[in-house]
């Protein structure tokens, strides 16, 4: 016969948002800014890789949206933001989603930095990571030709008694809202458009998404990426003067003043850097 085993008390965690697609979870792969859930290289050879790019200004949201790896994105851009104050720096996106609460760090440290932050989709921006997409600097913001944008409302598990089922059912409204309005802000489409559009997944096409206003721009070549709202060619990943991997991309000696966001001024969220 076997020992009974022990029964260890289970702790309840806290019920967390999510806005994420709808899909198995995708498998590690190079695109994350590394080997763990810390956004760490799994190895010398991803190091080095990650270590360039950061080096030129470069971070990647290449896996689902989660605590660990928000934190590692957010601290890459104020590491970046400290080491050059008005350099651009480019987020490329490849991610289904994931926690609202991880997103939303992300998304405020975007805001918070001096610098434009450009933001290139490829492959998949979904949910939470097509608002992070959408919230890049006004004409900074990319997709590349076959990748695909989701937009559509969070989802979330609730439990408990009667009363912490009403507050978290009020919670996930007021962040469904707060949503829309980041995304209405970004876009410039109005919040009931973006309400009714989000209410069941709504995919994009790139080209689609632009129209929509979700990006600015369908990105073909690295050497079209452009070094502000009405610039023109900034070098690409393989040229330029400066011979890094964006070349004549990001130019740290000029830079254009910062445009108000789509649709009206700074979203709420934006922390004022002190005087």
């Amino acid at each position: 016969m076997h020992a009974p085993s022990k029964v260890h008390p289970q702790v309840q965690a806290r019920p967390q948002l999510q806005a994420h697609t709808r899909f198995p979870a995708q498998a590690q792969h190079p695109g994350h800014a590394g080997g763990d859930a810390t956004g760490s290289p799994s190895g010398p050879s991803e190091e080095h890789v990650f270590q360039r790019l950061l080096a030129n200004r470069i971070v990647f949201l290449g896996s689902a949206v989660e605590d660990a790896m928000a934190n590692a994105i957010c601290a890459k851009l104020l590491l970046l933001a400290a080491d050059d104050p008005t350099a651009d720096i480019y987020l490329y996106i490849n991610s289904p989603g994931g926690s609202v609460s991880a997103g939303m760090a992300i998304y405020d440290t975007m805001q918070y930095v001096s610098n434009d932050v450009a933001t290139v989709a490829l492959g998949l921006a979904g949910s939470m990571a097509q608002v992070l997409l959408t919230a890049g600097a006004p004409g900074k913001r990319y997709a590349l030709p076959r990748s695909q944008v989701l937009m559509h409302q969070p989802s979330g598990g609730i439990g408990g008694g009667s009363s912490d089922i009403a507050i978290q059912a009020t919670q996930m409204l007021a962040t469904k809202r707060l949503l829309q309005q980041l995304i209405a802000l970004h876009s410039g489409q109005p919040v009931e458009r973006i309400e009714a559009d989000a209410d069941r997944d709504r995919w994009f096409t790139a080209e689609q998404a632009r129209e929509y206003g979700l990006v600015d721009h369908v990105l073909h070549r690295a050497g079209e990426l452009t070094d502000g709202p009405a610039g023109g060619p900034a070098g690409g990943l393989a040229g330029g003067p400066a011979g890094g991997l964006h070349g004549g991309l990001v130019d740290v000696s000029a830079r254009h003043d910062r445009v108000p966001r789509h649709g009206g001024p700074a979203p709420e969220t934006r922390v004022a850097r002190p005087a």
